[in-house]
């Protein structure tokens, strides 16, 4: 089967469309015949080696985490689905024509193979930070970086619960943040002043998942580091606040997605699809940043 390996750590250019075995589910675990894999941050990073000390991998390696298709393969113990399901899921060395998953749920007949792709890794960390960083109905939330795959499902969750949401984005979403239900601001020089005016009763937490440089302001805004959360500034401890990085309960996040996707109450928008011999662009944009919603490969 065709798949995408880097032989090296570097930049895009070591990506190459490689012919690999097929790869086979062990217990618990399933096989698809991918038809969208979604573009994540850690793709990119692990490709270039910067996650080497805290996830090293052998070489040559796929790459790849999230990715939507039809099951045609079922592991020992596996009882919840079959093969012809259509699903999506979490696993590894998604970009290829078929990939084994390890966390799953059954696709909704009405979100596409695409927008579903996108899901796992952006819906797992807004469940987990939302729930680390305390925050409860009622209460305020900023969101720092609120258009980006993650921070587009962290406004609609956080909704969801009953939550009010500002969010930060650059000055040509602000009416995508307006849709997804928060009240939209921009970054920068200012932001304490401006979220002030937005929320004078106060902010009661906030989330960084754009990894800015913006922690002591948002410590400044919450006026407690505690509640304060950021997956992508790893200075964050040096102000009190703390940092997320280790996955939660990818399974229940999974079906959680599904049914509020079913129902009509979470949509990620997908930006670009890339043919799989452009995997390369799309670790690309990622890393360049300012995406609306989600980076996605499409496979079949």
């Amino acid at each position: 089967m065709k798949a995408i390996q880097f032989s090296e750590f570097g930049g895009p250019e070591v990506l190459q469309v490689v012919d690999v075995g097929e790869p086979h589910p062990g217990p618990g675990e399933v096989r698809i015949r991918v038809h969208a894999a979604g573009v994540n941050g850690i793709d990119w990073k692990i490709r270039a080696g910067d996650l080497q000390d805290q996830m090293p991998i052998e070489l040559p390696a796929g790459t790849g985490r999230d990715a939507s298709g039809v099951i045609d393969e079922v592991g020992d113990g596996v009882i919840d689905v079959k093969s012809g399901d259509a699903v999506f899921g979490s696993g590894t060395a998604t970009f290829a024509e078929y990939a084994v998953l390890h966390s799953w749920a059954r696709k909704p007949d009405s979100v596409s193979f695409e927008e579903a792709a996108g899901f796992p890794v952006p819906v797992e960390t807004a469940i987990r930070i939302i729930d680390q960083v305390g925050v409860q109905p009622g209460q305020t939330l900023l969101i720092n970086g609120a258009a980006g795959g993650v921070g587009s499902a962290a406004v609609q969750i956080a909704k969801d619960l009953g939550i009010t949401v500002i969010g930060t984005a650059g000055p040509n979403n602000q009416d995508y943040l307006t849709a997804l239900g928060a009240t939209p601001t921009t970054y920068g020089p200012g932001l304490v002043d401006r979220v002030r005016e937005l929320a004078p009763d106060g902010i009661d937490a906030a989330l960084d998942v754009a990894g800015s440089g913006v922690i002591p302001e948002l410590v400044e805004l919450t006026a407690d580091p505690t509640k304060v959360v950021s997956i992508a500034d790893f200075t964050a401890p040096e102000y009190g606040a703390q940092v997320s990085a280790a996955p939660g309960d990818y399974t229940a996040a999974l079906t959680k997605a599904a049914r509020l996707a079913e129902q009509g109450r979470l949509s990620i928008p997908v930006q670009q699809t890339y043919p799989l011999d452009s995997v390369a662009e799309a670790h690309t944009a990622s890393a360049e940043g300012h995406v609306t919603g989600r980076l996605i490969v499409t496979i079949s």
